[in-house]
């Protein structure tokens, strides 16, 4: 039997609170042959939305939580469009209750930036920085410049981020996919990367004028990597997620399905390109799910009428190393730098005996029947994936184990 030394899959110096108890380990894997077993520090997604309290028929805090366990997540960063709104004291008091009550992970909420994310106002950022991980008000770009700089004032001074959702409302157009080839080959209306972009370029100069730490949510296009790589060369304090499906998917793989609908949408084969050469060369540091369940009626109203968002978080380790690692476009350790190293160090998150199992060997494709997520609206239905999570165990506790364990 391989020990439990040899298959530890990365920096054992720089995690090393992560590493496996030996004797444990061994124990819940008795039987089980090492030889195609890897361990991975637990992964660390900073965009998720688990749906609770307010949309809890979408997704709850226990089956979001459950299905990043079963992805080998031990921590989570959960956005903050819910209702209500986490921009008061009381209201994130109604989220965190049910994190305390049912998460059998970590799960870090994050406060809206505005008051009930309208953009208006301002919300308690000094109140509410004792028990949120950042500001954002994902789903929806702040558009006003002045407010967007007093909020990076504030998160400044209380030492939190800003993470935020860009996008100018004014260049949407009524679109609801990428503005390309597809959208005009069938007929629908594209939402535009300057959409992205642009809200992308003012938040880095006020960044830039704030010295706040800004974080870009879930880039998709070639302009975002350039302005945000120009951006560090420039010592802004800037990072930046991608998700799995900007970097293994173009609008080349739409079909006329709600599965292939989210916010910001699949871009071109150059905007892929792009992203994929952020990941490689440091510009991009984190790869985030973006997991974002709706029910099965919300999704199967086509491109055109159904909700934005997938569901990822159970399979995006195994889409990342089929579709990256094993085409040796990046390395393993690459690929656990930016699922649980970075995201990790940027969001100040501790890990502490957080590690999952893996059998890298093990090939399936991708059936949302088996998901633990009440969302089942995936692009990725079946796809060839190679990778199986055994066992995931956060702070020491099994978290998640497969039938075989």
């Amino acid at each position: 039997m391989k020990d439990v030394l040899q298959i530890w899959q990365f920096l054992p110096d720089t995690f090393a609170a992560a590493k496996p108890d030996i004797n444990y380990l061994s124990s819940l894997l008795n039987g089980v042959s090492f030889d195609n077993i890897s361990v991975f520090p637990g992964f660390c997604d900073v965009h998720v939305h688990f749906r609770e309290p307010g949309f809890s028929y979408k997704e709850t805090i226990r089956s979001g939580s459950e299905a990043a366990a079963a992805g080998g997540y031990t921590a989570v960063c959960a956005m903050p469009n819910l209702s209500p709104v986490p921009d008061s004291e009381i209201n994130l008091k109604a989220e965190t209750d049910i994190i305390k009550r049912d998460a059998v992970i970590k799960v870090y909420p994050y406060a809206a930036i505005t008051v009930g994310q309208k953009g208006e106002r301002l919300s308690d950022m000094e109140a509410l920085s004792k028990n949120c991980i950042a500001f954002s008000d994902d789903g929806k770009g702040v558009q006003s410049a002045e407010m967007m700089e007093q909020a990076m004032i504030n998160a400044k001074k209380l030492g939190r981020i800003i993470a935020a959702h860009c996008e100018v409302n004014d260049l949407l157009n009524g679109g609801y996919i990428h503005k390309g080839i597809y959208a005009e080959k069938h007929g629908h209306k594209g939402i535009c990367s300057e959409s992205e972009w642009k809200q992308i370029e003012r938040d880095i100069a006020l960044s830039k004028k704030t010295g706040c730490a800004y974080h870009v949510c879930h880039i998709s296009c070639k302009e975002s990597v350039e302005l945000i790589r120009q951006a560090k060369r420039d010592g802004v304090d800037i990072t930046c997620e991608t998700a799995p499906h900007y970097l293994l998917l173009d609008e080349n793989d739409i079909i006329e399905d709600g599965r292939f609908k989210m916010n910001p949408p699949l871009r071109s084969k150059e905007d892929k390109a792009a992203l994929i050469e952020g990941v490689s060369d440091g510009t991009v540091d984190m790869i985030a799910t973006d997991h974002a369940p709706h029910s099965a009626e919300e999704k199967s109203k086509g491109l055109k009428d159904s909700a934005f968002g997938i569901v990822g978080i159970e399979t995006a380790f195994q889409l990342l190393y089929t579709g990256l690692v094993k085409t040796n476009i990046i390395t393993i350790q690459r690929l656990i730098e930016m699922l649980s190293v970075n995201p990790r160090k940027r969001f100040g998150i501790p890990i502490n005996n957080d590690y999952t199992v893996w059998d890298m060997t093990e090939k399936s494709t991708v059936n949302p029947e088996n998901f633990l997520s009440m969302g089942k609206s995936t692009p990725f239905e079946g796809r060839e994936i190679y990778g199986k999570c055994l066992l995931t165990v956060e702070g020491g506790k099994t978290v998640y184990k497969a039938k075989e364990i």
